[in-house]
Protein backbone atom coordinates (compact mmCIF):
# COMPACT_ATOMS: atom_id res chain seq x y z
CA UNK A 1 0.00 0.00 0.00
CA UNK A 2 1.22 3.48 -0.95
CA UNK A 3 0.25 7.05 -0.13
CA UNK A 4 1.17 10.45 -1.52
CA UNK A 5 1.59 13.81 0.18
CA UNK A 6 1.45 17.07 -1.77
CA UNK A 7 2.86 20.15 -0.03
CA UNK A 8 0.75 23.12 -1.14
CA UNK A 9 2.23 25.87 1.06
CA UNK A 10 0.13 28.87 2.01
CA UNK A 11 -0.90 32.43 1.10
CA UNK A 12 2.41 34.15 1.83
CA UNK A 13 4.24 31.58 -0.30
CA UNK A 14 2.58 32.90 -3.48
CA UNK A 15 3.98 36.43 -3.45
CA UNK A 16 5.85 36.04 -6.75
CA UNK A 17 2.57 34.86 -8.27
CA UNK A 18 0.68 38.07 -7.55
CA UNK A 19 -1.70 39.53 -8.61
CA UNK A 20 -3.01 36.13 -9.77
CA UNK A 21 -2.78 34.59 -6.30
CA UNK A 22 -5.10 37.32 -4.96
CA UNK A 23 -8.02 35.58 -6.64
CA UNK A 24 -7.21 31.88 -6.32
CA UNK A 25 -4.79 29.83 -4.20
CA UNK A 26 -1.66 29.35 -6.28
CA UNK A 27 -1.99 25.49 -6.34
CA UNK A 28 -5.41 25.89 -8.00
CA UNK A 29 -4.22 28.25 -10.73
CA UNK A 30 -5.02 26.71 -14.15
CA UNK A 31 -1.99 25.41 -16.04
CA UNK A 32 -2.74 23.82 -19.44
CA UNK A 33 -6.44 24.08 -18.70
CA UNK A 34 -6.61 22.34 -15.32
CA UNK A 35 -5.60 23.37 -11.77
CA UNK A 36 -1.87 23.06 -11.13
CA UNK A 37 -2.54 20.46 -8.42
CA UNK A 38 -4.55 18.25 -10.73
CA UNK A 39 -1.42 17.26 -12.67
CA UNK A 40 0.12 15.98 -9.40
CA UNK A 41 -3.02 14.16 -8.29
CA UNK A 42 -3.50 12.49 -11.67
CA UNK A 43 0.10 11.21 -11.62
CA UNK A 44 -0.28 9.87 -8.07
CA UNK A 45 -3.62 8.21 -8.84
CA UNK A 46 -2.02 6.25 -11.70
CA UNK A 47 0.52 4.57 -9.38
CA UNK A 48 -0.56 0.97 -8.63
CA UNK A 49 -1.68 0.35 -5.03
CA UNK A 50 -2.04 4.09 -4.28
CA UNK A 51 -4.65 4.32 -1.53
CA UNK A 52 -4.75 7.96 -0.43
CA UNK A 53 -3.48 11.43 -1.35
CA UNK A 54 -2.99 14.00 1.42
CA UNK A 55 -2.60 17.73 0.79
CA UNK A 56 -0.70 19.60 3.51
CA UNK A 57 -0.60 23.39 3.74
CA UNK A 58 -1.78 26.40 5.67
CA UNK A 59 -4.44 27.80 3.39
CA UNK A 60 -7.75 28.32 5.15
CA UNK A 61 -10.24 25.77 3.80
CA UNK A 62 -12.60 27.54 1.40
CA UNK A 63 -15.34 26.72 -1.03
CA UNK A 64 -13.01 26.67 -4.02
CA UNK A 65 -10.55 24.24 -2.39
CA UNK A 66 -13.36 22.03 -1.08
CA UNK A 67 -15.01 21.91 -4.52
CA UNK A 68 -11.69 20.99 -6.14
CA UNK A 69 -11.12 18.16 -3.64
CA UNK A 70 -14.65 16.81 -4.13
CA UNK A 71 -14.36 16.87 -7.93
CA UNK A 72 -10.88 15.29 -7.88
CA UNK A 73 -12.10 12.44 -5.66
CA UNK A 74 -14.99 11.81 -8.03
CA UNK A 75 -12.76 11.85 -11.12
CA UNK A 76 -9.82 9.80 -9.83
CA UNK A 77 -11.74 7.45 -7.49
CA UNK A 78 -9.27 7.87 -4.64
CA UNK A 79 -9.37 9.36 -1.15
CA UNK A 80 -8.01 12.95 -1.16
CA UNK A 81 -7.88 14.94 2.08
CA UNK A 82 -6.58 18.36 3.06
CA UNK A 83 -4.65 18.69 6.34
CA UNK A 84 -4.23 22.30 7.48
CA UNK A 85 -1.08 23.32 9.36
CA UNK A 86 -1.44 25.78 12.23
CA UNK A 87 1.55 27.71 10.82
CA UNK A 88 4.20 27.38 8.11
CA UNK A 89 6.10 24.29 9.24
CA UNK A 90 8.47 23.77 6.32
CA UNK A 91 8.77 20.82 3.97
CA UNK A 92 9.71 18.44 6.80
CA UNK A 93 7.69 19.94 9.64
CA UNK A 94 4.36 19.54 7.86
CA UNK A 95 4.72 15.83 7.20
CA UNK A 96 6.11 15.29 10.73
CA UNK A 97 3.16 17.12 12.30
CA UNK A 98 0.73 14.86 10.41
CA UNK A 99 2.84 11.69 10.60
CA UNK A 100 0.04 9.73 12.29
CA UNK A 101 -2.27 10.47 9.36
CA UNK A 102 0.41 9.47 6.87
CA UNK A 103 1.33 6.15 8.52
CA UNK A 104 -2.31 5.25 9.22
CA UNK A 105 -3.05 1.97 7.45
CA UNK A 106 0.66 1.05 7.47
CA UNK A 107 1.79 2.18 3.99
CA UNK A 108 5.09 0.62 2.95
CA UNK A 109 6.14 3.90 1.32
CA UNK A 110 4.81 7.35 0.46
CA UNK A 111 5.64 10.05 -2.06
CA UNK A 112 6.13 13.70 -1.12
CA UNK A 113 5.65 16.25 -3.93
CA UNK A 114 5.99 20.01 -3.87
CA UNK A 115 2.99 21.64 -5.51
CA UNK A 116 5.00 24.32 -7.31
CA UNK A 117 6.78 22.01 -9.73
CA UNK A 118 5.83 20.95 -13.24
CA UNK A 119 6.96 17.45 -14.15
CA UNK A 120 6.24 14.24 -15.99
CA UNK A 121 6.18 12.74 -12.46
CA UNK A 122 8.05 9.45 -13.03
CA UNK A 123 6.66 7.97 -9.80
CA UNK A 124 6.50 4.31 -10.84
CA UNK A 125 10.07 4.61 -12.13
CA UNK A 126 11.12 5.92 -8.71
CA UNK A 127 9.50 2.90 -7.07
CA UNK A 128 11.35 0.51 -9.36
CA UNK A 129 14.59 2.40 -8.76
CA UNK A 130 14.16 2.11 -4.98
CA UNK A 131 13.80 -1.66 -5.23
CA UNK A 132 16.94 -1.92 -7.36
CA UNK A 133 19.15 0.43 -5.32
CA UNK A 134 20.18 0.34 -1.70
CA UNK A 135 18.23 -1.08 1.21
CA UNK A 136 14.46 -1.54 1.14
CA UNK A 137 14.26 1.31 3.67
CA UNK A 138 16.24 3.77 1.58
CA UNK A 139 14.88 7.16 0.50
CA UNK A 140 14.85 8.52 -3.07
CA UNK A 141 15.13 12.09 -4.37
CA UNK A 142 14.08 12.85 -7.94
CA UNK A 143 16.93 14.73 -9.61
CA UNK A 144 17.62 16.31 -12.97
CA UNK A 145 20.57 18.01 -14.65
CA UNK A 146 20.95 21.79 -14.73
CA UNK A 147 23.66 23.93 -16.24
CA UNK A 148 26.58 24.94 -14.03
CA UNK A 149 25.44 28.50 -13.28
CA UNK A 150 21.76 27.78 -12.64
CA UNK A 151 22.44 24.73 -10.46
CA UNK A 152 23.38 27.07 -7.61
CA UNK A 153 19.73 28.24 -7.44
CA UNK A 154 18.64 24.76 -6.37
CA UNK A 155 19.50 22.00 -3.95
CA UNK A 156 22.63 20.34 -5.37
CA UNK A 157 23.33 16.61 -5.18
CA UNK A 158 26.72 14.91 -5.35
CA UNK A 159 26.17 11.24 -6.17
CA UNK A 160 28.17 8.06 -6.28
CA UNK A 161 27.97 7.45 -10.02
CA UNK A 162 28.04 3.67 -9.63
CA UNK A 163 25.38 3.31 -6.93
CA UNK A 164 23.48 6.63 -7.27
CA UNK A 165 23.81 7.16 -3.53
CA UNK A 166 23.67 10.79 -2.43
CA UNK A 167 27.10 11.47 -0.94
CA UNK A 168 26.71 15.21 -0.36
CA UNK A 169 23.75 17.61 -0.41
CA UNK A 170 23.86 21.42 -0.34
CA UNK A 171 20.83 23.69 -0.65
CA UNK A 172 21.48 26.67 -2.97
CA UNK A 173 25.27 26.76 -2.59
CA UNK A 174 27.24 29.96 -3.13
CA UNK A 175 29.76 28.15 -5.36
CA UNK A 176 29.38 25.29 -7.82
CA UNK A 177 28.85 21.89 -6.17
CA UNK A 178 27.08 19.68 -8.72
CA UNK A 179 24.93 19.94 -11.83
CA UNK A 180 22.43 17.42 -10.42
CA UNK A 181 19.58 19.32 -8.75
CA UNK A 182 16.71 18.41 -6.46
CA UNK A 183 13.32 18.32 -8.22
CA UNK A 184 11.23 18.54 -5.03
CA UNK A 185 9.73 15.05 -5.47
CA UNK A 186 10.64 12.31 -2.98
CA UNK A 187 9.92 8.69 -2.13
CA UNK A 188 10.06 7.91 1.58
CA UNK A 189 9.07 5.15 3.95
CA UNK A 190 7.89 5.66 7.56
CA UNK A 191 11.46 5.46 8.87
CA UNK A 192 12.00 9.03 7.64
CA UNK A 193 10.06 10.21 10.68
CA UNK A 194 12.80 8.91 12.98
CA UNK A 195 15.27 11.23 11.26
CA UNK A 196 12.85 14.17 11.34
CA UNK A 197 12.10 13.41 14.99
CA UNK A 198 15.79 13.72 15.84
CA UNK A 199 15.81 17.25 14.39
CA UNK A 200 12.58 18.05 16.23
CA UNK A 201 14.10 17.03 19.56
CA UNK A 202 17.22 19.09 18.85
CA UNK A 203 15.04 22.09 18.02
CA UNK A 204 13.21 21.67 21.33
CA UNK A 205 16.50 21.56 23.22
CA UNK A 206 17.75 24.65 21.40
CA UNK A 207 14.58 26.52 22.33
CA UNK A 208 15.16 25.68 26.00
CA UNK A 209 18.81 26.72 25.83
CA UNK A 210 18.20 29.85 23.73
CA UNK A 211 14.66 31.06 24.45
CA UNK A 212 13.38 34.23 22.88
CA UNK A 213 11.44 36.87 24.78
CA UNK A 214 7.98 35.52 24.06
CA UNK A 215 7.38 37.38 20.82
CA UNK A 216 6.92 35.29 17.73
CA UNK A 217 10.08 35.46 15.55
CA UNK A 218 9.29 36.80 12.12
CA UNK A 219 10.82 33.90 10.19
CA UNK A 220 9.09 31.19 12.25
CA UNK A 221 12.12 28.90 12.27
CA UNK A 222 12.40 28.97 16.06
CA UNK A 223 9.36 26.73 16.22
CA UNK A 224 10.49 23.23 17.12
CA UNK A 225 8.27 21.77 14.40
CA UNK A 226 9.54 24.05 11.64
CA UNK A 227 11.82 21.62 9.82
CA UNK A 228 13.18 21.72 6.28
CA UNK A 229 13.75 18.43 4.49
CA UNK A 230 16.46 19.94 2.33
CA UNK A 231 18.71 21.66 4.88
CA UNK A 232 17.85 19.71 8.03
CA UNK A 233 17.34 16.13 6.79
CA UNK A 234 19.04 15.53 3.43
CA UNK A 235 22.27 17.21 4.46
CA UNK A 236 22.53 14.85 7.46
CA UNK A 237 21.46 11.71 5.56
CA UNK A 238 23.93 12.20 2.69
CA UNK A 239 26.77 9.67 2.73
CA UNK A 240 24.98 7.40 5.24
CA UNK A 241 23.86 4.77 2.73
CA UNK A 242 20.19 5.71 3.04
CA UNK A 243 19.60 8.44 0.46
CA UNK A 244 19.64 7.92 -3.32
CA UNK A 245 18.94 10.03 -6.39
CA UNK A 246 16.89 8.93 -9.39
CA UNK A 247 17.79 11.17 -12.34
CA UNK A 248 14.99 11.85 -14.79
CA UNK A 249 15.44 12.79 -18.45
CA UNK A 250 11.82 13.94 -18.69
CA UNK A 251 10.71 17.55 -18.45
CA UNK A 252 10.78 19.42 -15.16
CA UNK A 253 10.42 23.04 -14.12
CA UNK A 254 9.55 25.12 -11.08
CA UNK A 255 6.39 27.25 -11.06
CA UNK A 256 7.46 30.14 -8.87
CA UNK A 257 6.23 33.10 -10.91
CA UNK A 258 3.44 33.83 -13.34
CA UNK A 259 5.95 33.75 -16.20
CA UNK A 260 6.95 30.22 -15.29
CA UNK A 261 3.26 29.21 -15.41
CA UNK A 262 3.19 29.94 -19.14
CA UNK A 263 6.31 27.81 -19.65
CA UNK A 264 4.80 25.00 -17.52
CA UNK A 265 1.62 25.21 -19.59
CA UNK A 266 3.71 24.66 -22.72
CA UNK A 267 5.33 21.54 -21.21
CA UNK A 268 2.02 20.04 -20.11
CA UNK A 269 0.29 20.85 -23.42
CA UNK A 270 3.09 19.01 -25.22
CA UNK A 271 2.64 16.04 -22.88
CA UNK A 272 -1.08 15.93 -23.73
CA UNK A 273 -0.19 14.33 -27.08
CA UNK A 274 0.61 11.13 -25.19
CA UNK A 275 -1.66 11.22 -22.13
CA UNK A 276 -4.62 13.49 -23.01
CA UNK A 277 -4.94 14.04 -26.79
CA UNK A 278 -8.63 14.86 -26.27
CA UNK A 279 -7.61 18.08 -24.50
CA UNK A 280 -5.80 19.47 -27.55
CA UNK A 281 -7.73 21.58 -30.05
CA UNK A 282 -7.29 21.29 -33.82
CA UNK A 283 -8.26 23.39 -36.80
CA UNK A 284 -11.71 22.42 -38.04
CA UNK A 285 -14.08 23.83 -40.63
CA UNK A 286 -16.06 26.63 -39.04
CA UNK A 287 -13.64 26.93 -36.13
CA UNK A 288 -10.63 29.10 -35.31
CA UNK A 289 -7.23 28.43 -36.82
CA UNK A 290 -5.07 26.43 -34.40
CA UNK A 291 -1.28 26.56 -34.52
CA UNK A 292 0.62 24.16 -32.29
CA UNK A 293 -0.66 22.97 -28.90
CA UNK A 294 -3.82 24.72 -27.71
CA UNK A 295 -6.36 23.91 -24.99
CA UNK A 296 -9.88 25.35 -25.34
CA UNK A 297 -12.54 24.81 -22.69
CA UNK A 298 -15.80 23.58 -24.25
CA UNK A 299 -17.72 26.60 -22.89
CA UNK A 300 -15.51 29.14 -24.67
CA UNK A 301 -17.03 31.08 -27.59
CA UNK A 302 -14.42 31.71 -30.29
CA UNK A 303 -14.92 33.42 -33.64
CA UNK A 304 -13.79 31.23 -36.58
CA UNK A 305 -11.50 34.00 -37.88
CA UNK A 306 -9.41 34.02 -34.67
CA UNK A 307 -5.95 32.44 -34.64
CA UNK A 308 -4.72 30.68 -31.50
CA UNK A 309 -1.37 29.13 -30.63
CA UNK A 310 1.11 27.86 -30.08
CA UNK A 311 0.96 27.33 -26.31
CA UNK A 312 -2.43 28.83 -25.56
CA UNK A 313 -4.91 27.85 -22.86
CA UNK A 314 -8.47 29.20 -23.02
CA UNK A 315 -10.58 28.96 -19.85
CA UNK A 316 -14.28 28.59 -19.13
CA UNK A 317 -16.72 31.08 -20.62
CA UNK A 318 -14.07 33.03 -22.55
CA UNK A 319 -15.26 35.08 -25.54
CA UNK A 320 -12.84 35.71 -28.42
CA UNK A 321 -13.90 37.98 -31.27
CA UNK A 322 -13.13 38.19 -34.97
CA UNK A 323 -9.52 38.38 -36.12
CA UNK A 324 -8.07 38.00 -32.61
CA UNK A 325 -4.50 36.66 -32.34
CA UNK A 326 -3.38 34.83 -29.18
CA UNK A 327 0.03 33.22 -28.71
CA UNK A 328 2.00 31.88 -25.71
CA UNK A 329 -0.72 32.98 -23.29
CA UNK A 330 -3.23 31.86 -20.66
CA UNK A 331 -6.72 33.36 -20.94
CA UNK A 332 -8.68 32.86 -17.72
CA UNK A 333 -12.38 32.32 -16.97
CA UNK A 334 -14.82 34.86 -18.37
CA UNK A 335 -12.32 37.03 -20.23
CA UNK A 336 -13.51 38.92 -23.31
CA UNK A 337 -11.05 39.49 -26.17
CA UNK A 338 -12.73 41.85 -28.60
CA UNK A 339 -12.28 41.96 -32.38
CA UNK A 340 -8.74 42.17 -33.78
CA UNK A 341 -6.95 42.50 -30.44
CA UNK A 342 -3.58 40.78 -30.04
CA UNK A 343 -2.37 38.93 -26.91
CA UNK A 344 1.22 37.63 -26.80
CA UNK A 345 3.19 36.19 -23.85
CA UNK A 346 0.54 37.25 -21.37
CA UNK A 347 -1.91 36.06 -18.74
CA UNK A 348 -5.34 37.66 -19.01
CA UNK A 349 -7.15 37.58 -15.67
CA UNK A 350 -10.63 36.42 -14.81
CA UNK A 351 -13.47 38.49 -16.36
CA UNK A 352 -11.06 40.98 -17.92
CA UNK A 353 -11.79 42.75 -21.20
CA UNK A 354 -9.37 43.67 -23.98
CA UNK A 355 -10.82 46.19 -26.43
CA UNK A 356 -10.80 46.14 -30.21
CA UNK A 357 -7.40 46.50 -31.86
CA UNK A 358 -5.68 46.63 -28.46
CA UNK A 359 -2.32 44.91 -27.97
CA UNK A 360 -1.24 43.15 -24.77
CA UNK A 361 2.29 41.76 -24.94
CA UNK A 362 5.00 40.54 -22.58
CA UNK A 363 8.55 39.26 -22.79
CA UNK A 364 8.94 35.48 -22.48
CA UNK A 365 11.13 34.19 -19.65
CA UNK A 366 11.91 30.84 -21.25
CA UNK A 367 15.07 28.81 -20.64
CA UNK A 368 17.88 29.15 -23.17
CA UNK A 369 16.75 26.96 -26.11
CA UNK A 370 20.37 26.29 -27.10
CA UNK A 371 21.23 24.74 -23.71
CA UNK A 372 19.53 21.37 -23.09
CA UNK A 373 20.14 21.69 -19.33
CA UNK A 374 18.94 25.27 -18.97
CA UNK A 375 16.10 25.96 -16.51
CA UNK A 376 13.74 28.89 -16.25
CA UNK A 377 15.15 31.75 -14.17
CA UNK A 378 13.09 32.94 -11.21
CA UNK A 379 13.63 36.61 -11.97
CA UNK A 380 13.20 39.20 -9.25
CA UNK A 381 10.40 41.68 -9.91
CA UNK A 382 12.84 44.60 -10.11
CA UNK A 383 16.40 44.92 -11.38
CA UNK A 384 18.47 48.10 -11.07
CA UNK A 385 15.38 49.96 -9.87
CA UNK A 386 13.35 49.02 -12.94
CA UNK A 387 10.65 46.41 -13.53
CA UNK A 388 12.25 43.30 -15.01
CA UNK A 389 10.86 42.69 -18.54
CA UNK A 390 8.61 39.68 -18.27
CA UNK A 391 5.20 38.48 -19.32
CA UNK A 392 2.29 40.89 -19.03
CA UNK A 393 -0.24 40.02 -16.33
CA UNK A 394 -3.76 41.42 -16.13
CA UNK A 395 -5.47 40.83 -12.79
CA UNK A 396 -9.17 40.03 -12.62
CA UNK A 397 -11.74 42.52 -13.93
CA UNK A 398 -9.22 44.65 -15.81
CA UNK A 399 -10.48 46.62 -18.80
CA UNK A 400 -8.11 47.56 -21.64
CA UNK A 401 -9.74 50.08 -24.03
CA UNK A 402 -9.63 49.84 -27.80
CA UNK A 403 -6.30 50.56 -29.53
CA UNK A 404 -4.35 50.73 -26.24
CA UNK A 405 -0.97 48.94 -25.96
CA UNK A 406 0.20 47.27 -22.74
CA UNK A 407 3.80 45.97 -22.80
CA UNK A 408 5.72 44.09 -20.08
CA UNK A 409 3.42 45.34 -17.34
CA UNK A 410 1.49 44.05 -14.36
CA UNK A 411 -2.04 45.40 -13.90
CA UNK A 412 -3.64 44.87 -10.52
CA UNK A 413 -7.30 43.77 -10.33
CA UNK A 414 -10.30 46.00 -11.03
CA UNK A 415 -8.52 48.60 -13.16
CA UNK A 416 -10.03 50.48 -16.10
CA UNK A 417 -7.09 51.79 -18.11
CA UNK A 418 -7.34 54.83 -20.39
CA UNK A 419 -3.90 54.88 -22.04
CA UNK A 420 -0.94 52.70 -23.01
CA UNK A 421 1.70 51.49 -20.56
CA UNK A 422 5.15 49.92 -20.84
CA UNK A 423 7.29 48.29 -18.12
CA UNK A 424 5.04 49.35 -15.26
CA UNK A 425 3.09 48.02 -12.31
CA UNK A 426 -0.32 49.64 -12.52
CA UNK A 427 -1.85 49.91 -9.06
Amino acid sequence: MLKAVILIGGPQKGTRFRPLSFEVPKPLFPVAGVPMLQHHIEACAKVPNMKEILLIGFYQPNEELNRFLFNAQQEFKISIRYLQEYAALGTGGGIYHFRDQIVSGSPEAFFVLNADVCSAFPLTEMLSFQKEHGEPNSFVILGTTANRKQSMNYGCIVENEETNEVMHYVEKPSTFVSDIINCGIYLFNPEIFQHIGTVFQKNQQDMLLYPYDGEEPTNGWHRAEAIRLEQDIFTALAGQGRLYVYKTLSFWSQIKSAGSAIYASRLYLSQYHSNHPERLASSKEGGPKISGNVYIHPTANIDPTAMLGPNVSIGTGVTIGAGVRVRESIILHGANLQDHCCVLNSIVGWDSTIGKWARVEGTPSDPNPNDPYSKIDSETLFRDGKLTPSITILGCNVTIPSEVIILNSIVLPHKDLNRSFKNQIIL
